[in-house]
């Protein structure tokens, strides 16, 4: 993706009841998290999802994308399905409750040949072409950017959960380059934007525009709680109100029915 790419690029998307109606405010939408109860490191039960989705909707978010983990190499996608959905009754009563919109995803671990992995259409989020996927936890090489490529050319709209864990690992700077000149969104998660030296990273992404969205990639309650605000936060004091208003529509068009 272009640096600088925005909302206005985006033409595609679906969705939702709680998107913005003509002359409301753009909705604070969390595209990361692992919300749905006992079915991945996440949430471990109902009890914790339900508190979850209370403190998410203390800090004002309206949409939140349940996106738990799926690794190619130890699960079928059919049984990670059937899995998901037993979660998802679980929480949707839950999430009604605390007046969030909860659309159903997948965190998809990056495996070689993913482009043709029969099913994989079936893990992209709610009803649109977004597929969330984790890179692995190394140097990449042009192998892992051709099959990015296939996915692109296949036509899903790729996002990169938590760029910033995988920086440290680059040390070829082209291959970042790579990424970012493709049609790829970015999306960091609200903790890489708390600390100080990596924060400073963080923002400097947004501003380049190198960087997208934004995810809690919320687990639990303690360690790694739901925490958008504060990464929201962090924005708006370093890059002003008209960032964050970018994030949201660049967030809004991705999810809202073509015209």
């Amino acid at each position: 993706m272009a640096m600088g790419m925005t909302a206005a690029a985006v033409t595609n998307g679906r969705l939702s009841s709680k998107l913005r109606q003509a002359g409301e405010r753009m909705p604070i939408i969390d595209f990361h998290s692992h919300i749905l109860p006992g079915i991945d490191d996440g949430s471990r039960n109902p009890e914790m999802s339900r508190d979850m989705l209370r403190q998410s909707a203390r800090q004002g978010v309206a949409v939140m994308a349940a996106t738990p983990h799926f690794y190619g190499d130890r699960d079928t996608i059919g049984r990670f399905l059937k899995r998901r959905q037993e979660a998802l009754e679980k929480a949707l009563p839950l999430a009604e409750e605390a007046g969030i919109e909860l659309l159903a995803g997948a965190e998809v671990a990056y495996f070689d040949n993913m482009s043709q992995a029969e099913g994989i259409e079936t893990l992209t989020l709610a009803d649109t072409e977004i597929l969330l996927v984790e890179m692995p936890f190394r140097a990449w090489s042009r192998r892992e950017i051709q099959e990015l490529d296939r996915l692109l050319h296949e036509g899903y709209r790729l996002m990169l959960a938590h760029l910033e864990r995988y920086l440290g690992f680059q040390k070829d700077k082209g291959i970042l380059e790579a990424i970012y000149e493709r049609p790829i969104f970015v999306q960091l998660n609200a903790e890489s934007l708390l600390g100080f030296w990596n924060g400073q990273k963080a923002v400097k992404l947004f501003k380049e525009g190198r960087a997208h969205l934004l995810g809690s990639d919320c687990h639990n309650l303690t360690s790694r709680p739901p925490n958008l605000a504060e990464g929201r936060a962090v924005i708006e004091k370093k890059l002003g109100r008209g960032k964050l208003a970018e994030i949201d529509e660049l967030g809004e068009q991705l999810l809202s029915p073509s015209p």
